[in-house]
Order: C-alpha cells, then structure tokens, then sequence
C-alpha cells in the first residue's frame, strides 16, 4: 500500500493574500478551501502533510528577476492563516524554485516511507513544476489536483499541467 504526502508549495502570504508582493491573483484565493478540504481528508487517512514554503534572504540573487518577497521573518513568508499547520506537520524553507533544492525535503519523504505524493500550491508554472520534475526524478507517484493550483498567469498554468502529465506522468486529478 502506498503511503502519501500532501505538498502545500508556497501558500504563504506574499503569494496568495491581496496584499502580497507576488500576489498570484484571485485565483490563488479560490483554491484555499479546496486544499483545505483536501488536507483534512489526506490527514485522516494518515498522510504525512508537508509545507515548502518560500523563504529568501533580505538579498537574494532572485530579486534581480522578482521584486523582494518573502523575506525569511516577514508576514509575506508565513503560510496563509486559513491553512495553518498543525505541530505534526513539516514545514520546508525553500530559497529556490524546487522544493527539493538545499532542502530536506528528500530525507523527509524518504524518512516517512511515502511513495505517493499529492501536490497542491501555487504558482504552477514555476514552483509546482520544477518541484514536481525532481519528484519525477526520484520516481514517486504524483497527483497534482487541479482545483488545488493556480498560477498568476492561465496559459502558462495550462500549458505546465499538460507539461507535467505529458513528460513527468503526473496524474492531474
């Protein structure tokens, strides 16, 4: 039997609140309740829930590309309220687009045994795809629910779930 994770990637506050300085649009807000449901539902059949939350440096070299978000401290880089962790779950501090980058992410999946993993977040055609390429990689079984992702742009988030399921097998569920 397959043991799952739950990846909640970026649902910090500098991406998915009004007044975040990434903001990924009213689309990052429709998809909370969803992941919220979801993650009540995966942690009753005994997933393991994991937060990869984005937390930069006050000079991180992805400020030439992006103006400065979540700062590491900042209200921008805490997870959304309506999402919270529990003292359970994990939470990853990521500074680059994978979750699996200078991270423990890997030993954490490998530590809990998981071999399916269930991806939900934002932005999909950045975070979610490089994240779900490396998981890809290491062979796991992934779903990427797609009332559970958004993107601040809809072809580019259109054009990685296709990517996702066509090169990296992704179910899109």
């Amino acid at each position: 039997m397959s043991k799952q994770a739950v990846l909640v990637i970026d649902m910090v506050n500098d991406f998915v609140s009004p007044d975040g300085v990434l903001y990924c649009g009213e689309a990052a807000q429709k998809i909370i309740p969803y992941i919220k449901k979801l993650i009540e539902t995966k942690r009753r059949e005994g997933a393991v829930i994991i937060y990869i939350a984005d937390q930069h440096k006050p000079q991180d070299r992805e400020f030439e590309r992006f103006p400065p978000h979540c700062i590491k401290g900042t209200k921008g880089a805490e997870i959304v309220p309506e999402l919270s962790p529990t003292p359970k779950d994990y939470i990853v501090p990521k500074q680059h687009f994978s979750g699996f980058f200078n991270t423990d992410l890997e030993l954490i999946l490998k530590k809990e045994g998981i071999t399916q993993v269930h991806v939900v977040g934002v932005c999909t055609s950045i975070c979610i795809m490089e994240t779900v390429s490396d998981l890809y990689e290491m062979d796991y079984e992934v779903y990427i629910h797609k009332k559970g992702v958004a993107d601040f742009d809809k072809n580019a988030h259109d054009f990685a779930l296709q990517r996702m399921r066509r090169l990296f097998g992704a179910k899109v569920i």
